[in-house]
Formats: structure tokens, sequence, C-alpha cells
């Protein structure tokens, strides 16, 4: 199945053209780095709406700015998007009173893991064109990377608008076909827990080999996150990058000889995923 990049502009203009209000139902850790990101790329704060029932201080405190923060659904005729970042156990309680925003022209937008395009949809108006969106734990950072994929009431506009929407904390990419969703959960969605993993063992490890702790701690996080860096940073590809690293008949080449050995590292990354990506259709509903 085909996957797209869509282009869009940088900096305040990302937002500033998003007609009417945007609705974000939920404003824990991905919808406050979400909400971050729309205001820093030209979101006009006059134009959102929060309804988070206990809103910590810093979302509280964007009343001043403008924002309307509440406690219940308000009253918004013709929503441009409403965007859904509730605990999915919530979907059935949350997502039904959302309907009086829903206008022709709405986009609502989920980000709740494991929520289908057509449970979304048995919950919603008839025709509501819905998004289903996998962010990543660096869009609070807004170094995230987010897969999304339309029902087929979606029209280009609404994509457009999702799409600005979800861009303001990184990247966002779009598939045609919703069953990916899986993997990507499995690989962008679980994968900064494997990278912290590997920052937490390579720490480990060099303890055990005589570093003092804190600075066996200092080292593997400098790496891992300046590694990270380059990879963004370089056009070269992850394989080209270590190759470059590795001299052959020196330390680096000994140390892959181990991690890519059979059963090495990329027999166990294939089997995490594979056992992330069945776990997201298990829950998926």
């Amino acid at each position: 199945m085909t996957t797209s990049a869509t282009a869009h502009p940088h900096g305040a203009a990302l937002l500033g053209a998003v007609p009417g209000t945007v609705v974000l139902v939920g404003a824990g850790k991905m919808g406050g780095a979400l909400l971050e990101g729309w205001l820093g790329h030209g979101l006009d704060p006059r134009k959102v709406v929060v309804i988070e029932p206990q809103p910590v201080p810093i979302i509280a405190a964007l009343r001043r700015r403008g924002v309307r923060v509440v406690a219940a659904v308000p009253a918004v005729e013709h929503a441009a998007a409403v965007v859904i970042a509730v605990k999915p156990q919530s979907a059935s309680e949350v997502v039904p009173r959302l309907a009086g925003l829903v206008g022709p022209t709405t986009v609502v937008l989920s980000i709740m893991a494991g929520k289908t395009l057509a449970g979304l949809a048995r919950m919603l108006p008839g025709g509501t064109a819905i998004v289903r969106a996998m962010p990543n734990l660096p869009a609070s950072i807004g170094r995230g990377i987010t897969v999304a994929v339309g029902n087929p009431a979606l029209t280009p506009p609404q994509r457009d608008v999702a799409n600005r929407l979800l861009a303001a904390t990184g990247t966002a990419e779009w598939v045609e076909d919703e069953a990916l969703l899986d993997a990507v959960t499995a690989v962008s969605g679980s994968g900064p827990a494997y990278v912290f993993l590997l920052a937490e063992t390579l720490a480990g490890a060099a303890a055990r080999a005589g570093l003092p702790a804190d600075l066996s701690a200092r080292l593997a996080r400098a790496t891992v996150a300046g590694s990270g860096e380059l990879l963004h940073r370089s056009e070269l590809d992850a394989a080209a990058l270590r190759q470059n690293v590795t001299s052959p008949g020196g330390t680096t080449a000994a140390a892959l000889a181990v991690l890519m050995a059979a059963n090495g590292l990329p027999q166990l990354m294939e089997e995490a995923v594979a056992a992330a990506t069945h776990r997201a259709g298990e829950l998926a509903d």
C-alpha cells in the first residue's frame, strides 16, 4: 500500500490559514504537545477551545492568551476540526457527546490508540470526515512523526487541515490502508521506548566495564542523542552511517559482530516489532 508525506509550509504560516474553530478534547501529555505546536505555528489562540475537566496549570494559564478552556462540550458552530486526545477507554463516553460540534466541513481527528475509523464512525453523525492518527512521544519537543489515515468522507481541504494540525509537532505521513497503523504503532509509536532501552542497557554495560555509573549514564545519553541528531541531519541512511563508524578489524567491528550475529539485534528487533504489531491489532476496535 502506498504512503505519502504531505508537504506543508513552515513557521507561523503553517496554521494561520486554518478556518474556523479547533476543538481539542483532552489536554494531557500528547494533547498538550499538539496544542503547544499549534500555538507556536500561528494558530490564533482565540480560535482554540480545549475541553479538559481538570486542566493542569500550564493549560489553564492559556486562558490569558485567549484560549477557551472548558470542562464540558461547548456550543461551537462549524468547528474546523475536533481533535480527540483522550484515553481510548474513555472513547465510548466522550465521543458521542461531540456530535453537536460536527458540521458538514468539520474533520474529526483522533489520536486515540486502537480506535478504528469504523469504530469512531459508529459514535459520530453519518458522513463525518474522520482521520485516525498515531503520533509519538518526540512530538512533545516538536520532533515527532505522525502517521495518519482518513475515511472515504475526507475531502482534500479537510485533509489539509488535519495535516497542518499534525505537522505542527514534527512530520506528518499518510497511508491509504488503515491496517498499516498497527505496524506504525509498533515502529514509531512504541519505538522511543526501544531507543530509551538502548541508552539504558548501554549505560549498564559501560558501568559493568568499569566506568563510574554517573559517567556511564552521561556517555550513553549523549551518544544516543548525538547519533540520533546526526541521523536526523545527514543525507545518508542508517546503514551507511553505521558503516562509516566501522573500521575493518576495529573495536566497532568486534562489537557489531556480536550485535549482528544470529539471534542478535536484527532478529530481536524484528520479533519485538512483530509482537507490538500483533498486540496493536488485538487492541483495535
